[in-house]
């Protein structure tokens, strides 16, 4: 696997590296949102050259989109339904993918949920609640939603994939539990110790995604818990690699 990035994601993917040797994977790009038009523009250049590249080489490209993409008003949120971004960062996903698509590279788009992981950027979705919450004063936004996914099982998941050669393929690479941000900080107070202040501001859109696509070409997905309640799995264990003393009550505890 050649990784091209140095990120978070590209740190968890390095292992694999041997295993997949055919595999170009774009690890780099737009890291998060609202960004400028000349950060898109940036990114836009980098799949320009990767394109090329895998063509030249004749490699497959592993591309990272966004379930972000999803919330629009008539959005399934499944890769065959009307696209109609909510977001304008989930617009410039999607006029990426049809760019892959369009140049006839072997590719594999996988529209991802949000990846949570130790070691991830402090801007990052559980990084910053954690610190929110240690400090006392956490902002929610009322309506948002998160299906969450354990880079350890990220990992997995895509190592399953091209381990059974799926390609030109779009996959929503997400848990299936998509839940309240609410729900998320509520977990962390249990499981910190603590409680917040919250301050509830306006409205989100929902990007939750399906999973049917992902649970038909990776069967043992089931396996690793992905559905309902899968969020507070993949809390924990993010909260027992970052200081396990924060963990003050085992699993078992935690009823849904």
């Amino acid at each position: 696997m050649e990784i091209i990035g140095n990120g978070f994601l590209a740190r968890h993917l390095a292992p694999l590296a041997p295993a997949h040797p055919e595999a170009t994977v774009l690890a780099a790009g737009v890291p998060t949102h609202p960004l400028p038009d000349a950060a898109h523009r940036r990114e836009t250049r980098l799949v320009e050259d990767t394109i090329r590249h895998c063509l030249r080489q004749e490699r497959m490209l592993v591309f990272f989109s966004t379930v972000s993409m999803y919330g629009g008003p008539g959005g399934p949120g499944d890769e065959d339904g009307p696209q109609v971004a909510s977001t304008r960062y989930g617009q410039h996903k999607l006029d990426l993918e049809r760019m892959i698509k369009a140049s006839g590279v072997r590719h594999l788009v996988l529209r991802l949920g949000y990846v949570a992981g130790p070691d991830e950027p402090p801007f990052r979705l559980l990084a910053a609640l954690i610190s929110q919450v240690r400090a006392g004063r956490v902002r929610v936004q009322r309506g948002a939603r998160r299906d969450m996914v354990h880079v350890a099982d990220f990992t997995t998941v895509l190592d399953a994939l091209l381990r059974t050669g799926v390609r030109d393929e779009t996959v929503n690479l997400a848990s299936g539990d998509c839940v309240e941000v609410a729900t998320i900080v509520r977990h962390l107070e249990r499981r910190l110790g603590t409680r917040a202040e919250w301050q509830v501001t306006g409205d989100s859109v929902e990007h939750c995604p399906r999973v049917s696509r992902l649970r038909r070409l990776v069967p043992e997905v089931d396996r690793l818990g992905f559905g309902p309640g899968y969020h507070r799995r993949a809390i924990d264990r993010y909260l027992a690699a970052v200081r396990p003393a924060d963990v003050i009550r085992t699993e078992r505890t935690q009823r849904p």
